[in-house]
């Protein structure tokens, strides 16, 4: 017969076995239950190849961005919390001048390796989610720079191993459509040995599993078209996750983490939402990193920290989500905004309990830690390492940046007062691709383009550089020029005219109807303005979906309209006007855009690739380089009576009881008044995060 000490001595050993069997190999001594440790989660999104503090299109430093600086808030968490794990939510290779540089003007080599993933190396991430703007380049590139074999047909990785990131990049939801399978690989299970702390105090090392999940959104099957068809499909970031997390489960994940490249959208699910992050928090998931809004979630913790973006103070009290402290359905989740300008940080601490480990909601915090986030008013210094890693790739991006297009101007085109109707930054875009869809129209032997001919040719453009990424953020072309002095356009004037490279120019053809919504739509960037509110109003308080704000523009001016702010959304647009008389539902327009709004963004009523007449190979930022070549090549130059000054809509002019502000970068009420922007009254005092109150006169 067994004694009672016989038995408990067998259990005791049983139960050691297999703790260690889910800990690790089976030499790895038991943990004690309620023993805890403390790991950090640290998240960078939307790079967009900012790995120096630098303004390519300004030719100037910019001490606002750039991975130099968030890899010294890197170092301090890493400080803070020894544990820690450093993952990319995606949108790393494009976004920049250099990034253009290595991808197109001087594509890197297979031997070599990009600027922003030297860095990358550098800081020793963890691993890489994909971002929409990963796929700008094409698959063949992608493939390369990250020493990626996709197994599609037509796409060939070089031959021997590429420069690539020395982390593993992952992506769920994008499978190759020949194969079925994922183009990369789905998740990483990152065995890590932390050190942990037992119940009694004392210290041991243990072994955790973190898994790790990626996803893009559906749409950039429409967003990249042109290189992705035919070739990926995209599932559902929902689906995707409850297919991956029993995998990472069964395989001992002891945490699981989803890098999401999507917003927070609380509407109902469905597998074509472009930011569906919110509801892979019902997955089985632990820990949420977010990105592609360019937001800051949650709310900044320093002092003086921006107040929280309107669009996540909207949400209702039903979602469960809390920007404050960083919670959504109970989910610890960060966005650290973009440009490396924010360090997201999720310090987590787990316990051991009945054999796995247990995530402590009491004892999780969420952080979006920016450069000031010591005191508020101190910038972290830039870590001295990272510069000369990209040394070459910077000076050859400069050199390449200041090449002349031949052609000058005499006005300063820039987006600081877009919003309250400056025209200066847009209408060159507009007109050049006015002129290239009419001209293709004109040349085309295709029946049906040729039936168009009578119809009017609209342009719309948005002011892209306007704010949406903080107060360096605007379009700025030939500043301080004049007519006695013009100064020469160079490469990089283009992409701050049209920052999106990708982009591809598309024509749709519409009805008034049709145009009138596409007219409301813009307009929900303004705010519904109060006449007898004697508190200040913010114009505009929020600049996130600042690419969604279209601008139309016709020949001689012909089309007009005017935005009532006092009105609420979908009732704003008044006196829409073409050639003097007003558009009616059935009138007939086309209108030059580009691929991204034909195919549905920005959830425009009716514009979802149906109406779509013309894809063009072209890309509108190279329409626009080839507009000024075509008047430099006539003698011409870019005029402020000829190129900026046409402006196509206004406000109803509404007397306020109290002011109306616009948050702009600072230093610049002169150059409204030049430029006749008479509504833009005076300049008030900064804001927290740096943007200056401008006061506008809706009356004006």
């Amino acid at each position: 017969m067994k004694t009672n000490s016989m038995v408990t001595a067998m259990v005791a050993a049983l139960a050691s076995a297999g703790l260690a069997g889910c800990n690790g190999s089976s030499n790895t001594p038991a943990i004690p239950e309620g023993t805890t440790v403390t790991l950090a989660l640290l998240e960078t999104t939307d790079i967009h190849s900012n790995v120096l503090g630098y303004n390519y299109y300004a030719l100037a430093e910019d001490t606002s961005l750039g991975l130099d600086r968030t890899s010294t808030l890197i170092q301090g968490a890493r400080a803070e919390s020894p544990n820690n794990i450093l993952l990319d939510d995606g949108d790393v290779i494009q976004g920049t001048l250099l990034a253009d540089w290595q991808a197109v003007a001087a594509p890197v080599p297979c031997s070599g390796t990009l600027a922003v993933h030297k860095a990358m190396n550098a800081l020793k991430y963890d691993a890489g989610g994909m971002g929409n703007h990963e796929f700008n380049y094409g698959l063949p590139f992608l493939s390369q720079i990250t020493n990626t074999d996709f197994g599609i047909p037509g796409v060939v990785k070089p031959a021997g191993t590429c420069g690539a990131p020395a982390y593993p990049s992952v992506l769920s939801n994008v499978v190759g459509v020949a194969s079925g399978k994922p183009i990369f690989q789905p998740y990483v299970l990152l065995p890590r040995d932390f050190a942990a702390v037992a119940p009694d105090g004392s210290k041991l090392n243990v072994k955790i599993n973190v898994g790790v999940m990626s996803f893009v959104p559906p749409q950039i099957l429409e967003w990249d078209q042109k290189v992705l068809a035919g070739k990926v499909s995209v599932t559902g970031v929902q689906e995707a996750a409850k297919q991956y997390v029993p995998e990472l489960r069964s395989k001992g994940a002891d945490l699981v983490v989803a890098l999401s490249h999507g917003g927070l959208d609380t509407s109902p699910y469905s597998p074509k939402m472009e930011n569906g992050s919110y509801h892979l928090t019902s997955t089985g998931i632990d820990a949420l990193m977010i990105g592609h809004s360019h937001l800051i979630f949650p709310k900044g913790k320093e002092v003086g920290a921006a107040a929280l973006d309107a669009s996540f103070a909207s949400f209702p009290a039903s979602a469960r989500i809390d920007p404050v402290n960083g919670f959504v359905n109970g989910v610890p989740t960060v966005m650290a905004q973009s440009w490396g300008r924010r360090l997201g940080i999720i310090k987590m601490t787990l316990a051991y309990q009945s054999g796995k480990w247990v995530v402590q909601p009491a004892k999780t915090t969420v952080e979006s830690r920016g450069f000031k986030y010591t005191d508020g008013a101190t910038l972290v210094k830039a870590d001295p390492a990272i510069a000369p890693l990209v040394a070459t790739e910077h000076a050859a991006t400069i050199a390449y940046a200041k090449q002349p297009l031949g052609i000058s101007t005499d006005f300063e085109m820039s987006a600081y007062f877009a919003l309250v109707g400056d025209v200066s930054a847009i209408q060159l875009v507009n007109q050049a691709q006015l002129d290239y869809v009419k001209n293709f129209i004109a040349s085309s032997t295709d029946a049906t383009l040729a039936s168009y001919k009578n119809i009017p040719v609209i342009s719309c453009s948005a002011p892209f550089k306007a704010g949406r990424n903080g107060p360096s953020d605007f379009t700025d072309v030939a500043s301080g020029a004049t007519p006695a002095a013009p100064i020469g356009l160079q490469v990089r004037n283009p992409g701050d005219l049209y920052l999106y490279s990708n982009n591809n120019l598309q024509a749709v053809k519409i009805k008034g109807s049709d145009l009138r919504a596409w007219l409301e739509t813009s307009a929900k960037q303004f705010a519904q303005i109060d006449p007898a509110k004697a508190a200040e109003q913010d114009l505009v308080p929020s600049y996130g979906t600042i690419y969604n704000y279209d601008v139309f523009y016709a020949e001689n001016n012909a089309l007009t309209y005017q935005i009532d702010v006092t009105k609420p959304l979908g009732s704003r647009i008044v006196n829409l006007m073409y050639k003097g008389a007003a558009v009616l539902d059935g009138d007939d327009f086309i209108v030059a855009t580009n691929d991204y709004r034909a195919g549905g963004g920005g959830a425009v009523p009716g514009i979802d690739g149906s109406k779509t007449i013309i894809k063009s190979p072209d890309a509108n930022q190279a329409i626009v380089s080839n507009y000024l070549a075509a008047l430099s090549g006539k003698g011409g130059k870019v005029t402020l009576a000829a190129n900026g000054s046409a402006r196509s809509w206004s406000f109803v002019k509404t007397a306020t009881s109290g002011p109306v502000i616009l948050r702009s970068a600072p230093g610049h009420l002169a150059l409204a008044k030049s430029s006749g922007i008479a509504n833009v009254v005076a300049e008030g005092g900064l804001d927290a995060s740096g943007f200056a109150k401008y006061a506008i006169d809706l009356s004006k």
